[in-house]
């Protein structure tokens, strides 16, 4: 293992920007009298030479924290809060604290929650990125530093940093290949954006599927949004609008698959028999609505589980990251009334 870098000061900041030390220090702690320009180089060369305001730094290089950061997208999500249960119980057991930071969907607040967590001196990062991530520099200075970053659930190809997520290609064919058994031949994909490698594998198993069963792609049959309930409502305003419905749709989430049949079928569209639908995640919601709802289960508490025994392994057992650089667990799709179109 690399030996981590020397302690970054204001100093080494101060002498790549060719500014001082006193304009140095305002700048980082945000004072107005800071030119909007200069704080801003400052803030970015700080970020990039991976520097921490924390006043303890040096001596808690030395020692652990025994704190474990974690990042998620959102909190009021059953999934995500299944999966902190199951980190907690590893991370306790083992003597660690869990601090958790929420994106709400957006890198800057994404790269906020990981400035503040490497000036907290985590010994560890857990990560489920948001919608809009595609680069990680934000999470170089982790890495630079030989502080361990794992990705689980929506993740990012890294060399360095674990992977621990499900087959989304497989479950997107399996949920697609069930639709087509059932007689659909529209069949319309409600996804996010497709940047993050979940989606955008869903996605192409969905495509996969539609091709071995002689179904046509097409981009009127793909909608991508942020998967909220609201975003459910005017999915179905829109199948509601469109000149020829589809007769299946596969939505990438329950929440969002749920609100689109409640709108569905108050707009008097009988389900699975005009429209079948299925979700993803297997939520508590899915055995509420009726029909109860098709989906893909895979637990949030195992995924949980097996990321914190990951990073665990590594700190209490200086196991290797890179023996276990991407974990698959189990799925399983789960058929419900809501897609039986065929007795």
């Amino acid at each position: 293992m690399n030996q981590p870098d020397k302690e970054i000061t204001i100093y080494d900041i101060a002498k790549k920007l060719n500014l001082s030390a006193a304009t140095v220090s305002r700048g980082l702690k945000d004072h107005p009298g800071i030119n909007i320009n200069t704080k801003k180089r400052i803030l970015e060369a700080a970020a990039e030479m991976g520097y921490s305001s924390n006043s303890f730094a040096s001596n808690l290089r030395s020692k652990r924290s025994n704190i474990i950061g974690v990042i998620v997208p959102r909190l009021n999500s059953i999934f995500m809060s299944d999966v902190i249960a199951g980190m907690e119980q590893v991370v306790n057991d083992a003597g660690y604290t869990l601090i958790i930071g929420q994106s709400l969907e957006s890198v800057q607040k994404e790269a906020k929650n990981a400035r503040a967590m490497f000036s907290n001196r985590v010994d560890g990062l857990l990560v489920s990125l948001s919608y809009d991530t595609t680069s990680i520099a934000h999470l170089e200075p982790f890495i630079k530093r030989n502080i361990p970053v794992i990705f689980f659930d929506r993740v990012f190809e890294h060399k360095q940093c674990p992977n621990i997520h499900i087959d989304n290609f497989k479950a997107g064919y399996e949920i697609t290949q069930h639709l087509a058994q059932q007689g659909c031949k529209r069949i319309m994909h409600v996804s996010a954006p497709h940047q993050k490698h979940v989606y955008a594998d869903r996605l192409n198993g969905y495509k996969a599927a539609l091709a071995d069963n002689g179904l046509a792609f097409t981009d009127e049959l793909l909608l991508a949004n942020d998967l909220s309930a609201k975003a459910g409502v005017e999915t179905a305003h829109h199948i509601v609008n469109m000149a020829e419905r589809p007769d299946g749709v596969f939505v990438s989430n329950d929440a969002c698959a749920v609100a689109c049949m409640q709108t569905l079928k108050k707009a008097g569209i009988k389900i699975p028999e005009d429209i079948a639908v299925a979700g993803f995640n297997n939520d508590p919601i899915a055995c509420v609505i009726e029909p109860n709802l098709t989906t893909i289960d895979y637990k949030g508490y195992e995924m949980g589980e097996v990321a914190a025994r990951v990073l665990i392994g590594h700190l209490v057992n200086n196991y290797d990251l890179l023996l276990t650089h991407s974990l698959i667990l189990r799925h399983e799709l789960v058929v419900r009334d809501s897609t039986r179109k065929i007795n």
